[in-house]
């Protein structure tokens, strides 16, 4: 079996009846081929979540970090880390963005599903945050659908995104597939890739419900 398929044998069941999970729109995910999964962040469960409640294997993004540690928890980290489909990556060199990219253009092209967050980062206050143009990029370069998706409830389960969450309904909305392949061979097009992003965007606010911010969630942050 492969680490997935024990990670979903295992910790499954539990994850699933500790966030309660309510599923809308799952027929909108292809069976086969490649995804990309396009969506709000709210808080650090939701791609657990979404590793849960998909029935195909989706990898992530995530920091090197969660998979170096050593010691005992350190590899019980990294096996459930990994497990549940994260890729590590060392986003805070100079080349994080770069390599980010490029790994979900790999996975894409390989015709697996792929995650990804069009905000960056997690939202700071519930709100949905302006959608930098990766998402785009990697639509256009591989040719995979973009099914949009919002994660409804985690940050209530997980305030401020640390320490362990507790018990509730999570409820996570799929919409339809949407494709671009009228733009092919314009992924360099910087005015073609927001209007792309923006469209995600959009999407993603429909099914999410939150209300929405024109300004990046970094510069929010940092504010």
């Amino acid at each position: 079996m492969s680490r997935f398929a024990v990670f979903k044998a295992v910790l499954g069941p539990v994850l699933r009846l500790w966030f309660r999970t309510r599923l809308e729109g799952m027929e909108n995910i292809p069976g086969s081929g490649p995804v990309l999964l396009a969506g709000n962040h709210l808080t650090f469960i939701d791609s657990m979540v979404l590793s849960v409640v998909c029935e195909r294997q989706v990898s992530f993004i995530g920091k090197d970090e969660y998979v170096t540690g050593t010691g005992l928890k350190g590899r019980l980290m990294a096996w459930f880390f990994t497990g549940s489909g994260m890729v590590p990556v060392d986003r805070d060199g100079a080349n994080g963005g770069v390599a980010a990219l490029m790994t979900g253009r790999r996975i894409l092209e390989e015709g697996r599903m792929f995650a990804i967050y069009p905000e960056g980062t997690r939202s700071p206050d519930g709100r949905l945050y302006r959608g930098r143009t990766g998402v785009a990029r990697l639509t256009l370069m591989t040719g995979a659908p973009v099914v949009p998706f919002a994660v409804i409830g985690t940050d209530k389960l997980q305030p401020g995104g640390a320490g362990l969450p507790r018990p509730g309904r999570v409820t996570v909305r799929f919409g339809e597939p949407m494709e671009f392949s009228r733009y092919e061979g314009m992924d360099r097009d910087r005015y073609v890739l927001r209007a792309v992003t923006d469209s995600v965007m959009a999407e993603v606010l429909r099914l999410s419900g939150q209300e929405y911010v024109d300004i990046y969630a970094t510069k929010a942050k940092a504010a």
